[in-house]
């Protein structure tokens, strides 16, 4: 059973402010890794763990309508906010700052030429389905992969009714066939 937080009476770091926490190791490591990954200190990780766990539900908003123009979406990054607008099934159109007037045929080639623009000196690799925000009007926030078309699915798995599966998909020719293509042949 682990035991993820006990809290533990220090004086000299309660006169700094400050209060000890102690974790088994394995949460230790899962925090130094979060923050190696963030680029935040350990207690900001925790700091943002407790705020999310704390914070009120919120309700999405209500689905976006698209105007003849498209859905309007921003991005916060670096300090700047970005106003673009979606334009089904994955264009996206910066409306405003440097990248004004600039198209993309996917949200994550909008939300890669962003952090090139703001952060040159990093990886430019990013999701854009969860990098652009959708524009709701109310204050609250939704990841353009909410109104993602196809993202509602019935069925069980992805490709429910819709592969077409060969009889012999799980042979010992398809699978000999597949080994050796990746070069694991026996």
């Amino acid at each position: 059973m682990l035991r993820l937080l006990a809290l533990r009476y220090c004086p000299a770091r309660e006169a700094m402010g400050m209060a000890t926490i102690e974790v088994d190791e394995y949460t230790k490591q899962a925090v130094v890794f979060a923050a190696r990954v963030a680029n935040l200190p350990e207690g900001a990780v925790i700091r943002r763990l407790i705020a999310d766990l704390t914070a009120p539900e919120q309700t999405p908003p209500p689905p976006a309508t698209e105007i003849a123009d498209g859905i309007p979406i921003h991005a916060d990054y670096e300090g700047h906010r970005v106003r673009a607008r979606y334009i089904a099934p994955a264009r996206v159109e910066i409306v405003d700052g440097p990248l004004a007037g600039q198209s993309y045929r996917s949200p994550t080639g909008a939300a890669r030429a962003v952090v090139r623009l703001y952060n040159p000196d990093i990886n430019d690799n990013r999701n854009g389905w969860t990098f652009w925000q959708v524009d709701s009007g109310s204050g609250s926030r939704a990841p353009l992969q909410s109104i993602r078309p196809g993202t509602i699915r019935s069925g069980r798995g992805s490709l429910q009714g819709r592969a077409v599966i060969a009889d012999d998909w799980d042979s010992p020719e398809t699978n000999d066939s597949i080994a050796q293509d990746f070069g694991v042949a026996p």
